[in-house]
């Protein structure tokens, strides 16, 4: 399992690497940070212009754990810096005889440059100062 987490970001750097993104006027650059004993890893993600200080972006969280069946499955939790609001992005990606674990790397790191996906809207529930109109309405109805 400790080889699947590096890798496995790896694999995700050439995701990035392939697109060959330049962020906010800027280089993409990544740290990793790996605990083979919990099954963790991330990935920071930050951008870098010529001169400046990097600035983060966000980040890439792994974790891997293995199943009732003995196969391996990797959840990835997607985040953005600036955007702690936006719905939860994970995906799991579970150890199958015709998972392509390249692919899969290449898809998140997909799925990241695309950005935090947007919230549901949610209705608006009837506000007690709403009541009264509601009432109103409804006595004038019948």
């Amino acid at each position: 399992m400790s080889i699947r987490l590096s890798s496995f970001l790896s694999s995700v750097e050439r995701g990035f690497q392939a697109g060959n993104p330049v962020l906010k006027g800027g280089n993409l650059e990544t740290t990793r940070t790996i605990n083979y004993h919990l099954g963790l890893a991330r990935l920071t993600l930050a951008t870098k212009a010529s001169k400046s200080a990097a600035e983060s972006l966000g980040s890439i969280l792994v974790q891997a754990y293995d199943l009732a069946d003995g196969s391996t499955c990797l959840k990835v939790n997607l985040s953005w810096t600036k955007h702690e609001d936006a719905g939860e992005c994970a995906h799991s990606i579970f150890e199958k005889p015709a998972v392509d674990w390249s692919s899969e790397a290449a898809q998140i790191a997909t799925a990241w440059l695309a950005g935090p996906p947007a919230l549901p809207e949610v209705e608006k529930m009837p506000q007690a100062t709403d009541v009264p109109e509601q009432a109103d309405a409804l006595a004038a109805a019948g």
